[in-house]
């Protein structure tokens, strides 16, 4: 007998593609649904650096290495051009100003002080002579002068004695007339030998002036040719270290050409480049740090040098009171310049989410600390630590610093 066989329900016969296609839909309204809310990302919150939002002293300084390098380096330049005869101070040695570091020598510059030497010698005896003649004339001059003033006296009592004899009539009128022309010519001719005398006077010593004057000046110069000879020794201008003579024996040196270094090592300046950023803000005076072993020691700026290179300008400090220990050319040292005064505001620390964010924007925490989602905010100043905070945050929000790289476009993170 035929059996009659049951009619399956329809969800029975196609439950598998029913289920499937309500997997689908349900896939399919995900998408959806993600699509339209925010781009989410599930993160181990151990791999995140989470930090506070805090109100704090903010400090703005230049965190960058320097170099310690002498207080002061004088080049050694020759005056004098000579060959070296002897090199007397060896490269690191200490000096003393004054010392000596090496003997030029230069046979024409001997000969040129022997020639201005026998010239002084001439003009010496030119002076003595010529001052001998003077003298000569002038005592030849006066003794003139005596016997006509003599003379003059004589012939005023003849005439006069005529005057008398003339009166009780001993003298005709002419014999009068004869002997008062003859007085007065002689008084005439001894007033021009006094005027003669005191003129030669004059002239003489204006003469014997000009004769020293050359004197002097021939004197002068062979003194600076004596000087010349005295610059052949080239002596230490500073005491410091004798750094480097690039001179050897029998070589040529011109004068004024460098010829060697001294350094002044019982001080130190510390060197260092600043970005161009800072050059309106980086002044003399302007205190700084250097840090050692978790010690920090006091340093101002001496000098600022304007001249921009690779978009870099040079900065030289010094050490205020204490000095390192261990303390040498060539060391470096962190420092952190000073830009300003500490004062109370909004930071965070500085993570690698600027990278990221350029400062825009920053992952903060929701109160129950379990997703992270981004905020605005806006940056102000920065030292080496910290960002100041000028909006979009407050203190207390917890923000993610870090981890960044691995958010891609998400806008909530959720933690795990």
């Amino acid at each position: 007998m035929d059996i009659p066989i049951k009619k399956k329900h329809p969800f029975v016969r196609y439950r598998y593609y029913i289920i499937g296609g309500a997997l689908f839909l349900v896939f399919i309204t995900y998408v959806i649904v993600s699509g339209l809310g925010p781009r989410r990302l599930l993160y181990s919150e151990e791999k995140l650096e989470i930090t506070e939002v805090k109100l704090n002293k903010f400090m703005e300084y230049v965190d960058v290495e320097g170099i310690v390098q002498p207080i002061q380096t004088v080049k050694l330049n020759s005056l004098e051009t000579g060959s070296v005869e002897r090199i007397v101070a060896d490269v690191g040695s200490m000096l003393k100003q004054g010392d000596t570091i090496l003997v030029l020598r230069n046979p024409d510059l001997l000969r040129q002080i022997e020639d201005e030497k026998d010239e002084l010698e001439k003009k010496r005896i030119n002076f003595e002579e010529k001052k001998l003649d003077m003298e000569r004339r002038s005592s030849v001059l006066k003794r003139q002068t005596m016997e006509t003033v003599y003379n003059l006296d004589r012939l005023s009592k003849q005439f006069r004695l005529v005057q008398e004899e003339f009166e009780i009539g001993i003298k005709s009128k002419a014999q009068l007339e004869l002997a008062s022309d003859e007085f007065i010519f002689k008084q005439k001719n001894a007033e021009l030998q006094l005027n003669e005398l005191q003129s030669d006077s004059i002239t003489n010593a204006i003469q014997t002036e000009l004769l020293k004057n050359d004197l002097l000046r021939e004197e002068k110069r062979f003194a600076r040719s004596q000087e010349r000879l005295d610059n052949l020794i080239v002596r230490a201008p500073i005491s410091g270290q004798l750094s480097f003579v690039n001179s050897i024996l029998g070589e040529r040196v011109n004068g004024g050409s460098s010829i060697g270094e001294i350094k002044v090592i019982d001080r130190f300046k510390i060197n260092t480049r600043l970005s161009e950023h800072y050059i309106d803000r980086i002044t003399i005076g302007l205190p700084a740090t250097a840090i050692e072993r978790d010690k920090r020691y006091a340093l101002r700026i001496t000098k600022v040098n304007p001249e921009v290179r690779e978009r870099q300008f040079e900065v030289d400090l010094v050490f205020v009171d204490e000095v390192p220990e261990n303390t040498r050319i060539g060391k470096n040292f962190r420092i952190q310049i000073e830009l300003g005064q500490a004062e109370d505001a909004i930071v965070i620390p500085k993570g690698n989410f600027f990278q990221t964010t350029g400062g825009q924007w920053i992952f903060k925490l929701n109160s129950a600390g379990t997703k992270a989602t981004k905020a605005l905010i806006s940056i102000g100043r920065q030292n080496p630590q910290q960002y100041e905070i000028l909006q979009g945050l407050t203190p207390g929000d917890r923000i993610v610093i870090t981890g960044y790289d691995n958010f891609g476009d998400a806008e909530e993170v959720i933690l795990k």
